[in-house]
This record gives C-alpha cells, structure tokens and sequence, in this order.
C-alpha cells in the first residue's frame, strides 16, 4: 500500500493519504455549518491535520446523488466516514447510496474507518442491519463502554480502560452485525460501540460514538435538539439544555477545571483529548502514520 513505501528521493515516509466522507445532504451540511461552522466531514478533516501534521485529504460525499463511488477509491492510504442523520434502517435513495459506496471501499482494499452514522453505513453494506433505538436519542455520552473479549486484543482499542465514556448523538444502532463483523465493545443500551467489519478485500473499524468531536460540539448538537430532549425528560426546560451546553463549552476551553469534570462525571478518557481520539490515532498508526500532535 501506498503509505508503507518511502519516497525514493528523500528516503522517508510520504505523508498519509486519506478520503474523508461526508454522509450528510446538502441542506443537512449548510444547517450544520450555521450551527457548528463546519460541515460533519469538515470537522474530521479538521481532527485529522490537527493529529498528522502533514497530511493529504480528499473530501467526497457518499450521497450526493452521483451515479457511482469514485473509481480510484483504492489510491488512497484510509477512507474515513464522518457522522451524520442519515437513517440506515430506511429505504431511501441516500441510504442505498451510501451503502454502494461503502460497498466500493471494501472491494478497493482501502481501510476505512467511521463513527456514528460510519459504523452504521459499513454494517449495511456488508449485510448487517441497523434499527432506531427504543429511546428515541442517545444524547451526550455513551457511559461505560466496555471492550468484550475480542475487543480487549484489538489494536482499534489499544490503551483504553476497563470501561470508559465517549462523546456521542445518535437515534439508531446497529443490531446485527454482518458475517465479517466482529464486535469490540457494547455498554448496556447500545450492543454495538465499536467493531471490525470485513468484506471483500477491504476492512473497517468503527465505533457508534465520536472520537473526532470537541465537547464544544456536542454542546452545539444539544442545544440544536433542546426539544427532543425535553420530551425525553432529559432535560428540564431549555435554560437546563443551556446551562449544561455552556458547562461542556467552559471544560472544552480550560480541561484543568476538574470541578467541571466532577460534576459532569467525566475523567480523562473524555476531557484529555489525546484520550478522547484515541481509536483515530490507533486506526491511523494502522496505517503506518507515527503518533503526532492531538495523538496518544
């Protein structure tokens, strides 16, 4: 592959190539640029310079109505799936779009990784299934994921704890994972966190949860479902949405407030970002990249 050569001038590792993927419509981009200020996909560009350095990155989208994937998806060193609304439980055009893509990735042999809708996209392409949860959101934190016996050898989650918190949003979960799947981790709502999925000559490793965010985002995504969460009883009123999105702002910003952190419940493998990323840093030394800034 590509990233295991040296440059026969210089005689060092050329830099990463990597496709990031958006998932997200148009419409669903533009709301959360006015939200966020960038795109779903652009964040995960974003996470990936901030921890590579040097670093090629194309951007694509897997529902963009474009009649087929692109044709040279195998040049490319990883594919990344960045999270999105999409519903892969429904027979839509952008689903069976974005299924086709991914079914693309694993017979170009390019690894691949994604959270959230990512994972959800990779199982169903390769014959798992994806259903809504029966809560209608899991909002803020999945809380203590835990690897099953698989997971506690895989490279995927390498120095993670016994059990440990993740930033995530999402309505569905995956349900039954494809004959090449294998599950890493699971947490009492949520029986798919993270997993392996291989098909044809291609692999991905994925998780339900969102390594590549900032707790400012999750903090803007709150805010953004104030009134789903009020019907959940999550949440009081919108000052209470507020006050907690405003608390997550503040720890995102100065990470030595542990009265923050004590109160949100949160410890390191949330608040230390080189925590936080961790199966993005893992999944890029898979790819042959040394560890670099944001990385652990």
């Amino acid at each position: 592959m590509r990233h295991r050569c040296l440059s026969r001038f210089a005689g060092v590792p050329m830099p990463l190539s990597l496709l990031v993927v958006s998932s997200e419509t148009p419409d669903q981009q533009a709301a959360r640029r006015k939200r966020s200020g960038l795109a779903s996909h652009e964040t995960y560009a974003g996470t990936l310079r901030q921890m590579l350095g040097e670093v090629e990155i194309a951007q694509a989208s897997c529902v963009d109505g474009a009649a087929d994937p692109p044709r040279d998806l195998a040049r490319f060193d990883g594919v990344i799936f960045a999270g999105s609304p999409i519903q892969m439980h429904e027979d839509r055009p952008e689903v069976r779009q974005a299924a086709r893509f991914m079914a693309a990735v694993f017979e170009s042999g390019s690894p691949a990784f994604g959270s959230c809708a990512g994972l959800q996209i990779a199982a169903v392409a390769a014959g798992g299934t994806v259903r809504p949860r029966a809560a209608p959101m899991n909002a803020c934190f999945s809380r203590n994921i835990v690897a099953t016996e698989a997971g506690r050898g895989h490279p995927m989650l390498g120095g993670r704890p016994g059990a440990w918190d993740a930033p995530t949003m999402h309505s569905a979960i995956v349900d039954r994972l494809p004959a090449g799947g294998r599950t890493l981790a699971r947490s009492r709502d949520v029986p798919v966190e993270a997993a392996e999925i291989r098909s044809g000559a291609g692999v991905f490793w994925g998780v339900q949860y969102h390594p590549e965010l900032a707790l400012t985002e999750i903090a803007d995504a709150l805010r953004a479902q104030t009134a789903a969460l009020i019907r959940q009883d999550l949440a009081r009123d919108d000052s209470a949405v507020d006050r907690y999105a405003a608390d997550l702002e503040t720890l995102e910003e100065t990470p030595a407030r542990r009265d923050l952190a004590w109160q949100l419940g949160l410890d390191d493998e949330v608040v230390d970002l080189r925590h936080r990323r961790r199966e993005i840093a893992n999944f890029l030394r898979f790819l042959g990249a040394p560890a670099g800034p944001g990385a652990d």
